[in-house]
């Protein structure tokens, strides 16, 4: 059990610093739930804290449900487009941090010529990704699903 924590954790804290470069508050906030509660739950498993052990199994159906989610969101099922601002609580226009620097991905800026335009504001170009940032997600996803049902059914047993 204390294994398939140490790589939930893990997985979740690297989904954070990529959230966190992409400025996208959702997920931001949901990874963060995530790792507290991986605690919590390790903790209660550890010290036999029945409480404890009900906060994880529902943070956990919470989690899976989250994730599919975000792969439905990414995939674009049921009406959800990747193009809105949903993952930054509709505050800013950034998208995932993978979009633009994914493997392989070549990124090309190209500034306005117009006058009045601001200088800080470009157009950027992405080409010769190797895999499309949306895949990258929903496989962050997947894994974020596989390891919570995993450590769920480890918990139960």
């Amino acid at each position: 059990m204390f294994c398939l924590c140490v790589f939930l954790q893990l997985a979740a804290l690297e989904r954070q610093i990529f959230d966190f470069l992409g400025f996208q508050w959702a997920p931001i906030l949901g990874n963060f739930l995530q790792i507290i509660v991986v605690i919590l739950g390790l903790f209660g498993t550890i010290q036999f804290r029945p409480r404890y052990i009900v906060v994880y199994t529902v943070w956990t159906a919470l989690w899976v449900t989250w994730n599919v989610f975000i792969i439905c969101f990414y995939l674009e099922v049921g009406g959800l487009s990747k193009e809105t601002d949903l993952m930054t609580f509709n505050i800013s226009m950034h998208r995932s941090w993978w979009r633009e620097h994914g493997p392989g991905c070549i990124r090309r800026v190209v500034r306005p010529s117009a006058p009045g335009v601001l200088e800080d504001y470009s157009y950027v170009s992405v080409t010769g990704c190797i895999i499309d940032f949306q895949y990258l997600e929903v496989i962050h996803s997947a894994i974020q699903i596989l390891l919570s049902v995993s450590s769920y059914f480890l918990l139960c047993w």
